[in-house]
């Protein structure tokens, strides 16, 4: 199954590249990534369109696998980075360098990794208490979330009308204009961070089984913990820097990629290659319904994924298990 979600992952990402107003076949895109295109497809493919296809995939990868850690983390289908607080403290980080500080590109992406990392160290010393349940860290997220939301508001309301503008549009989730600049810092921190908690597979699925059956097959249960959700973080801060937040894709990516591999645990890397799929076939529909750059992708995964939360709510009720 995960070869099949990588070959999905790739075929649209060549389609996606061959998408625009100027349209250029997917075998011509191709043989133009092999080196043996046309010259007048180079500049197009590889200094227009490449970066931002890039960026979707990592972004998307990187909030698949962040969701997917959470969600087994808390062991609720509702542990998702953008519900529990780790994107809106990357966009208060984010919009604080924005609105107060006018800052270049470079520095709210600095401000959103910060933002995502203060907000995590403090929602986990919040949710402690002789360890991290996973139902109270959901809680401690939940309203951390809230208040974050009404402190991003407030800072748009006091913004002066060029800067409100600007954090609006960032707001809104977007691979518009995406180029090599937010490529490799993200490619750097995935190719760190990605390995890292994909090695917690195995800890992580003996840690749904309970801390105490964990810890007698030799799991150390907090230092575990922490390492996931301390790298699933910094994803999803580093996501939420390159591409602004992408609403929903964490929280689906691990739902689908479960369904799918009819398979237990956390399926840390069916649900990255899901959400790297899910989050260009997103920017892929976009410009093929609505035109090229028309609607942001994040204004549709918002749509969707909103229609798939209140599917899940009730799928979750009907089971007894909210």
């Amino acid at each position: 199954m995960g070869v099949l979600l990588c070959v999905v992952a790739l075929a649209v990402a060549v389609l996606l590249i061959g998408t625009g107003d100027f349209g250029i076949p997917a075998a011509d895109v191709v043989r133009t990534l092999l080196g043996r295109g046309e010259a007048a497809h180079e500049f197009i493919v590889k200094d227009l369109r490449l970066p931002r296809v890039l960026v979707g995939l990592l972004v998307g990868a990187a909030l698949g696998l962040s969701g997917a850690v959470f969600q087994s983390i808390t062991r609720n289908p509702l542990g998702s980075p953008d519900i529990i607080g780790f994107g809106q403290g990357s966009t208060a980080g984010a919009l604080t360098v924005i609105v107060l500080f006018q800052g270049s590109a470079n520095a709210v992406a600095l401000g959103s990794l910060t933002g995502g990392l203060v907000t995590g160290t403090l929602i986990y010393a919040l949710a402690w208490r002789r360890g991290v349940h996973g139902f109270r860290l959901v809680l401690v997220g939940i309203g951390i979330a809230a208040m974050l939301t009404a402190g991003n508001a407030y800072l748009i309301t006091k913004a002066e009308i060029v800067d409100a503008a600007r954090a609006v549009v960032w707001m809104t989730g977007s691979l518009v204009g995406r180029d090599w600049d937010q490529v490799w810092p993200l490619l750097g921190l995935c190719a760190v961070l990605m390995p890292l908690v994909l090695a917690c597979a195995r800890p992580l699925r003996m840690l749904e089984m309970g801390d105490d059956i964990a810890f007698a097959l030799g799991i150390r249960a907090e230092r575990i913990r922490l390492a996931a959700m301390g790298s699933a973080v910094l994803l999803t801060a580093a996501a939420t820097a390159a591409a602004g937040p992408v609403a929903f894709v964490a929280l689906t990516a691990p739902q689908l990629a479960r369904r799918l591999t009819r398979a237990t645990g956390p399926n840390l890397l069916p649900a990255m290659l899901m959400g790297a799929a899910l989050l260009v076939s997103a920017d892929l529909a976009s410009q093929w319904v609505f035109g090229a750059d028309r609607l942001p992708v994040g204004v549709l995964t918002g749509m969707l994924g909103g229609a798939y939360l209140v599917w899940l709510l009730v799928t979750e009720r009907r089971a007894g298990r909210i």
